[in-house]
């Protein structure tokens, strides 16, 4: 065991954090951390690390333990080389060799006690093979390249990178590091697509254990065999990674809250029953009245209500009517900057009601060529047009278009002048700004909330096309999963930059791939895409056959998804039915046991009773079932 806690709590300013959090931490475990954002989970990290001390609770460490950490604001500032800037995490095994090279000059020239000296060196070289000491400069070069640096960034100075570079040269560090246990908070921050799945790689190979903070579902998927959840002030631990513990999350809430509402209607049931028996005033029913209110205190006793959920954000994107079929067309886009040319020959079209993710490395264009579409950057060549009564929204990952010296209100006031206060704050509500929190300073708020700022103002914008900037960033699990829910509704076209692949997964029609001569179009989800071309190496996906351009998916198959879904919608609807009928029956067996002759009548009571419970069970079944089914339908799965 690595580190174990128990009943580990944390307060700021008198405000509960969190607390009571029991966990083990064992080598070479996986553990995905989830929460939203705030929770504390950064805070956690500290407290592992012994950065931050612990309120309350116990927190074992293992003897020798060596924690690799990356914090999702490392900023390395240094005058080194990106190389030797990762070099240095091997400065031990550097001065193995230098020693060699000591030992090589003095046998050369005959110089010391030859023995001695050959003694020593094959000291060393044990242990240069012990550390990987013989090949240490070529891990390097492949985690800088696995992480998208080309061999060109390796001779620059960190000080000149950018802070998404910087954070890259950490992880770098941390990841050849060797220690037994890797702390990541958000490390896929600042990664394209193909870096993220280098990660996964080495991650699935890495020989100690590792906890990481992410909000990338489908990489906790990849890499991940435990969970830990951090929500309300309360930590939970389960195991699977992320799709499982989602589905146990579920089960285990619905289960809890099943079992909370029958215990206080059998509360409530039994409260109704001592009231009657109490009332006719018998030695009989005191007695029996007595023996009730024992099981009543038996039950209340062990009872604890369910954990209030989180706050959702609830909104809905819509379109404005209107619009030909014909959204996007796009003929010969080329670009370059300083003489270096950034892609050309960008051929594609859009049509209405399309949903499209655009695709491809760090580096190649994908913001530009949004700017272009939007008229805020010029092509070097080629045309873009834009259909007839075409109305755009564009959120901009940069967050370039808010103000930081505005309140939250004024913010979205300023480009809304005719509505009102209250429909203002309302709107704001629905994404979480709610009493005080619509007077803060934008420029005070988080990525997130000002995340949420932009898609309030987008929200509130009628638009039948959606262009949309790494959308996802910043967000929290459940914000996502909103804003998936919103856009799966939404009747207007989209075109999305983003490297969510579970975010696409749920949302695309069709994907198109930047090359640097070219756009690939392939239909379908990320997974298609990826397990057709091998989208990690966009090198190779310009040798593979069968890239005609499919620019959407064929008539035959939207009909066939068509009627698969209303087939699920049919069986939702029937299950949700069956609860009701079963739900309503319940209610008149309650009424039942209410009533003087069957409260006295142990045979009838009992078998009432038993009918509640067999309804119950079956209850539990029809709501997994309906759940799973509306899951498919909302989550784009047909």
């Amino acid at each position: 065991m690595l580190i174990s806690g128990s009943g580990v709590s944390k307060s700021f300013s008198g405000e509960k954090l969190f607390e009571n959090a029991s966990f083990h931490i064992d080598d070479n475990e996986r553990i995905g951390f989830v929460g939203p954002n705030g929770a504390g989970k950064t805070t956690f990290f500290r407290i592992l690390l012994g950065l931050e001390a612990e309120d309350g609770g116990e927190l074992f460490r293992s003897r020798q333990l060596k924690i690799g950490y990356l914090d999702q604001y490392s900023c390395a500032d240094s005058e080194r080389s990106v190389f030797d800037e990762v070099l240095e995490i091997y400065s031990h095994v550097i001065d193995i060799e230098h020693e060699l090279e000591d030992i090589r000059f003095e046998l050369e020239s005959g110089a010391g006690d030859t023995d001695a000296l050959i003694l020593r060196q094959n000291e060393l070289n044990e242990k240069l093979s012990e550390t990987d000491g013989f090949f240490f400069r070529t891990k390097i070069k492949s985690t800088l390249i696995g992480l998208g640096f080309t061999e060109e960034d390796f001779s620059k100075p960190v000080s000149t990178l950018s802070g998404g570079q910087k954070t890259r040269v950490e992880l770098a560090k941390i990841l050849l590091s060797e220690s037994d246990l890797l702390l990541l908070d958000e490390p896929t921050n600042h990664l394209d697509i193909k870096s993220v799945e280098w990660l996964e790689d080495f991650l699935r190979g890495y020989k100690g254990a590792f906890i990481v903070i992410s909000h990338d579902r489908y990489f906790l998927d990849k890499v991940t065999n435990k969970t830990f959840e951090l929500s309300g002030g309360r930590f939970y631990s389960f195991n699977g990674n992320y799709s499982a513990y989602a589905a146990q999350k579920e089960i285990d809430e619905l289960t809890q809250s099943r079992q909370y509402e029958n215990t206080m209607k059998e509360i409530n049931r039994l409260e109704d029953v001592i009231k009657q028996q109490r009332q006719w005033n018998r030695e009989k029913n005191i007695k029996t009245a007595e023996s009730k209110q024992k099981v009543v205190d038996r039950l209340r006793e062990g009872l604890e209500a369910p954990p209030e959920k989180e706050s959702d954000i609830s909104f809905s994107f819509k379109a404005y009517e209107g619009g030909g079929n014909d959204v996007i067309e796009t003929k010969g886009l080329s670009k370059s900057f300083d003489g270096r040319e950034i892609f050309e020959n960008v051929n594609f079209d859009i049509k209405k009601g399309e949903k499209i993710f655009l695709l491809g490395p760090n580096g190649c264009g994908k913001t530009t060529l949004l700017k272009i579409i939007l008229g805020i950057c010029s092509e070097d060549s080629g045309a873009v047009k834009i259909g007839t009564d075409i109305h755009i929204g564009y959120y901009d990952q940069i967050q370039e278009n808010l103000s930081p010296e505005k309140t939250v209100i004024d913010e979205v006031w300023d480009e809304y002048p005719r509505m009102t206060q209250t429909e203002i704050r309302n709107a704001l509500a629905a994404f979480l700004f709610r009493g005080e929190d619509v007077f803060k300073l934008v420029g005070n708020l988080s990525g997130g909330e000002r995340a949420r700022v932009l898609l309030v103002k987008l929200m509130l914008k009628r638009v039948n096309l959606l262009i949309m900037d790494e959308p996802t960033n910043h967000l929290d699990i459940n914000s996502r999963e909103a804003l998936e829910k919103a856009l799966s509704s939404y009747g207007g076209t989209m075109l999305m930059v983003s490297h969510d692949r579970y975010f696409i997964n749920k949302l695309s029609d069709r994907i198109l791939y930047m090359l640097p001569d070219r756009i690939i179009n392939s239909p379908g989800s990320y997974d298609e895409f990826n397990e057709k071309y091998g989208a990690a190496a966009a090198a190779d996906i310009k040798n593979q056959p069968g890239f005609e351009n499919n620019s959407a998916i064929s008539y035959k198959e939207k009909k066939q998804r068509e009627s698969e879904r209303r087939k699920v919608m049919s069986r939702a609807k029937k299950a949700e039915d069956k609860i009701d009928e079963l739900e309503k029956e319940n209610e008149a067996l309650n009424r039942q046991l209410l009533s003087p002759e069957i409260a006295s009548d142990y045979i009838a009571a009992s078998e009432i009773t038993d009918k509640i419970s067999a309804n119950e069970e079956k209850l539990i079944e029809l709501m997994e079932e309906w759940e799973s089914l509306c899951a498919q339908i909302e989550h784009g799965e047909l």
